[in-house]
């Protein structure tokens, strides 16, 4: 018999699937029929693919519930498989959804770079959420995610409306070079400042002052030295190294 804990992790995995259905449909549908750049409606997949998961899953990123978690995690990898190109080009629905995300540089790439971005990411995720839950520190587990899903959710639609001053960086399993911007790199930073500065009493002052001073620095330097598309598990990592260090102060 299935336990309360069980069924609210089955209706949590069943919300968020419908929430990302919806989602990356109606972009899809934005981006065929609207001509709507794949850049922005991505970039709102990029939000609901990290924020939901990680909001409705945050309650079993305890020791006690470590499987639900990960479960929770794999699934979010596993549902992937249903925009392989044998799957997508047979059913319109599925093929409508992969247009939401499918950039015309990031080809054939595309599905490759997402998955094991999002793959890399949640291992980071779990494994940085249960020492940071067993070390008492389940408070600033939500800033690398705010400053990642912000940050960087809006650095690319600055980039590619505001951005006048670019750089290269790489990207794997190719040696094509791609371009962010400095417009979009100072999102990064800004989203940093404010979200520490809103984190203000969870710090001591001396940690505060430290944390202000490296942490936007460093998340930004980490999101524009990583490769391209696959700065999630990167920032994340930067992220709760940084803090982790800092609480020790």
């Amino acid at each position: 018999m299935l336990s309360t804990l069980d069924l609210n992790f089955l209706l949590t995995q069943g919300t968020n699937l419908l929430f990302l259905i919806l989602i990356q449909f109606g972009n899809g549908l934005l981006v065929i029929h609207k001509n709507v750049k794949v850049n922005y409606t991505r970039k709102i997949n990029h939000f609901m693919l990290f924020f939901i998961p990680i909001f409705l899953n945050r309650d079993y990123a305890s020791e006690e519930a470590f499987g639900l978690f990960a479960l929770g995690a794999f699934f979010a990898v596993a549902k992937f498989i249903f925009y392989a190109k044998p799957i997508r080009e047979r059913v319109p629905f599925i093929k409508t959804m992969f247009r939401s995300f499918d950039r015309p540089e990031d080809r054939p790439n595309t599905l490759l770079w997402l998955v094991t971005q999002t793959a890399a990411g949640y291992v980071v995720l779990i494994t940085m959420s249960i020492l940071f839950v067993n070390r008492g520190l389940m408070d600033l587990v939500l800033i690398p995610i705010l400053i990642y899903g912000i940050g960087d959710g809006l650095a690319e639609p600055v980039g590619v409306r505001f951005g006048r001053h670019k750089y290269k960086t790489l990207a794997l399993f190719t040696p094509k070079e791609y371009y962010r911007t400095l417009e979009g790199s100072f999102v990064v930073f800004l989203t940093s400042l404010v979200v520490i500065a809103a984190y203000f009493n969870y710090f001591t002052p001396p940690q505060f002052l430290i944390a202000i001073l490296v942490v936007p620095i460093l998340m930004t330097l980490t999101e524009a030295y990583s490769p391209h598309t696959w700065d999630a598990p990167t920032m994340f990592l930067a992220g709760f190294l940084s803090l982790f260090w800092i609480t020790m102060v």
